[in-house]
């Protein structure tokens, strides 16, 4: 296909497609927008992202993502210390955080166990997670992981490293999710729900 611009919007449409969601021509779409909006988006969103590029750090204590360490989870006083929630990447917590669900600190990480993909133990923080768990004040550990083989797969490996733990170890409630129909959900999900199921 014949170039219709420059080499620099070329390598901006390329460097857009790259983006999750976006394909060639949804980027081609986003860089035509922020052409046409150079001067309230693309002007910022440069300067933001030469700033984020300088200060963005990886937590050293939970593996979130910010512009300080240890991270604004960390020390926020508010936050109950008793408790760790296990995610596999930010996404997940961010994800966390937007829902109000939990006041408690975070363990990223950095993926889940996949021995297809060549993802061992020595490759996430599991280590530094079973360290955190051994401190005097935690009580619980959430296991906020998917309900995916490779997410199953790395809750067994974690519980059954926290057995000499002194912490309950939970995990996540499956099945219907709330506002949903029994009628148009997958039989694994429907199975899991009766599996999972409370007294009312």
């Amino acid at each position: 296909m014949p170039a219709v611009a420059g080499p620099e919007i070329e390598r901006l449409i390329q460097l857009l497609a790259r983006l999750p969601g976006l394909g060639p021509r949804s980027a081609r779409r986003a860089a035509l927008h922020l052409i046409k909006k150079r001067e309230q988006l693309m002007t910022p969103l440069s300067a933001a992202l030469a700033v984020a590029a300088e200060k963005i750090q990886v937590c050293r204590i939970c593996g979130n993502i910010d512009t300080q360490n240890p991270c604004t989870v960390c020390t926020d006083p508010r936050r109950d210390p008793s408790v760790i929630v296990v995610v596999a990447d930010v996404a997940d917590l961010w994800a966390l955080e937007r829902a109000h669900a939990v006041n408690a600190r975070y363990h990223v990480l950095g993926g889940t166990l996949s021995p297809l993909d060549g993802v061992g133990p020595e490759d996430l923080t599991i280590d530094a997670l079973v360290t955190r768990a051994h401190a005097a004040d935690v009580k619980e550990v959430i296991l906020a992981l998917n309900a995916t083989v490779d997410g199953q797969t790395t809750a067994h490996y974690i519980t059954d490293l926290l057995n000499d733990a002194d912490v309950a170890v939970t995990r996540l409630a499956y099945g219907v999710p709330v506002g949903g129909e029994l009628d148009y959900l997958d039989e694994g999900t429907l199975a899991a729900a009766i599996r999972s199921r409370t007294p009312v």
